[in-house]
């Protein structure tokens, strides 16, 4: 019995195969296949890999379970609530399915679930916990924005979640952020990173006057206004972009510290197990050890992550999570030798090896790479990617040694997915993945005999220096590289060595 978890309808549209056995065969993004950014729905080449990735091979063998990430009548009640209007064709479940299989699969049961819910299960059944509170936090679900879980394994092994607290809509910290990401200029849904890195360069001393004008009841979460449109063009006045997003930052760390108490005085477990959109934002994320003792966010945390989520509901227990490489395949042994030599030749190279990540953050398998030490690098690599200037890179570390160079944040179970900053301690000596602000969004590797540990193990034996430049294999509005076919094309338009 295999179960395949479906999110899509909304953004980033991703699917997921968990086998009887509770091993993911398969979790993959829309958009790296259809190359359309936030792709909303599942495409031909995606559907081409959850079939060749799973033990049930053509049609006559499809998954028996299809479970969907959200409830779809409550989402469109919702909708009606805030003025869009109904989607009559996508009131059920079936109907959605329908034009998002292609008739390629015929499951023999079909399940949904709540989509916070869905958030919940993708981050507890891949954590190493056996007991944890769950704090989910995103823009809307069907109508829940955050909501506190208390979640842990019966005597049979199955998962079981009692909810403890919620907020609704439009009260939302994700709807909040966005609203701020259109105020400077940038895209809601898909920029809030910028509106984050943007911070650094801006006066946080703004945030009480931000607050008082949108917030009624902080402890609560509650604003004064639905943000769902966002806020005016002349929100803040004459206040300059870095000063409006640096202010929304301290505003939404501080709310998100609210949250958080609220969830720790719960007493139900000191694990935390943290997921929604607004979990991917690294710099609030480094106040997470507060709180709580051991912390873990699955990689993907947003709503592609949901597809395992919805899976891993449907299964019903603890699934076997290895690492993030779950998508689609680029064989052959990973490039150590060449990759080593076109860095110390160019200073920058790129890498399409092995299977690709789920979630949004390159890991070392569709990655672009560079020497840390050099502070042009950084300029290099923005101009390559069409980016704005002032965006930092994270380093890729081995992770015995991170300690040496970054005062590594405590709390987390790992940190192994550039879910938290840390300040380091040299950066005049590594220019080129130091923020502004000082601050690093470190992913280190432990001694698990990937690629990328072997890279940086060759790379360290050959420098001296345990780390590099790590970035998604993509440029600024396109989808991370995919296959080959990509990195050729990569290669060819923007000067970059692509090994795989």
């Amino acid at each position: 019995m295999n179960i395949l978890g479906i999110s899509a309808g909304f953004h980033d549209a991703a699917a997921a195969v968990v086998n009887s056995q509770g091993d993911i065969l398969f979790a993959g993004h829309s958009e790296r296949y259809s190359k359309k950014k936030n792709d909303a729905e599942l495409c031909t080449g995606l559907l081409d890999d959850v079939i060749r990735y799973n033990d049930y091979g053509p049609m006559a063998h499809t998954p028996e379970i299809v479970a969907y990430y959200e409830r779809p009548w409550l989402k469109q009640l919702r909708q009606l609530y805030a003025g869009q209007g109904v989607e009559w064709d996508k009131i059920t479940v079936k109907q959605i399915l329908k034009s998002q299989l292609q008739g390629r699969i015929a499951p023999k049961q079909i399940y949904c679930y709540n989509h916070h819910l869905s958030h919940a299960a993708g981050g507890f059944q891949t954590s190493p916990y056996d007991r944890a509170t769950v704090v989910v936090i995103d823009a809307i679900g069907e109508w829940d924005t955050i909501t506190i879980w208390g979640a842990e394994y019966d005597k049979q092994g199955r998962a079981r979640y009692r909810r403890l607290w919620s907020q609704q809509y439009p009260h939302s910290l994700g709807l909040f952020y966005s609203a701020i990401t259109k105020r400077v200029g940038l895209h809601p849904l898909d920029e809030e990173y910028i509106t984050m890195g943007m911070a650094a360069y801006g006066r946080d001393s703004y945030h009480p006057v931000m607050e008082s004008v949108l917030i009624r009841d902080p402890d609560e979460i509650e604003f004064g206004q639905n943000l769902h449109a966002g806020v005016s063009d002349d929100f803040m006045g004459s206040l300059s972009n870095e000063d409006i997003a640096a202010s929304a930052q301290t505003l939404l760390e501080q709310l998100i510290g609210n949250v958080m108490r609220r969830a720790r005085d719960f007493k139900w477990s000191t694990n935390l197990v943290y997921q929604g959109g607004v979990a991917l934002n690294c710099l609030a994320n480094r106040r997470l050890g507060n709180y709580f003792d051991d912390i873990w966010i699955m990689p993907n945390p947003g709503d592609a992550g949901s597809s395992l989520g919805a899976a891993a509901l449907a299964y019903g227990q603890r699934l076997h999570w290895h690492n993030a490489f779950l998508g689609h395949n680029i064989p052959g042994a990973y490039p150590v030798g060449d990759l080593v030599r076109g860095l110390l030749h160019d200073g920058i190279a790129g890498v399409a090896s092995g299977r690709a990540e789920f979630g949004p953050r390159a890991l070392g398998n569709r990655s672009l790479l560079a020497d840390p030490r050099v502070a042009k690098i950084k300029d290099q690599v923005n101009a390559i990617k069409r980016r704005q200037k002032f965006r930092p890179f994270a380093p890729v570390i081995l992770a015995e040694l991170a300690g040496d160079y970054f005062d590594m944040p405590g709390g987390w179970h790992t940190h192994d997915y550039m879910q938290s900053v840390a300040r380091c301690r040299q950066p005049n000596l590594y220019p080129a993945v130091c923020h502004v602000d000082g601050t690093s969004r470190v992913q280190t590797v432990a001694a698990d005999g990937s690629g990328i540990r072997q890279l940086l193990e060759a790379w360290y034996a050959e420098t001296g220096c345990a780390m590099l430049l790590n970035t998604s294999l993509n440029i600024r509005g396109e989808p991370m590289v995919n296959d080959r076919a990509d990195a050729d094309r990569f290669e060819m338009l923007y000067g970059v060595t692509v090994y795989s």
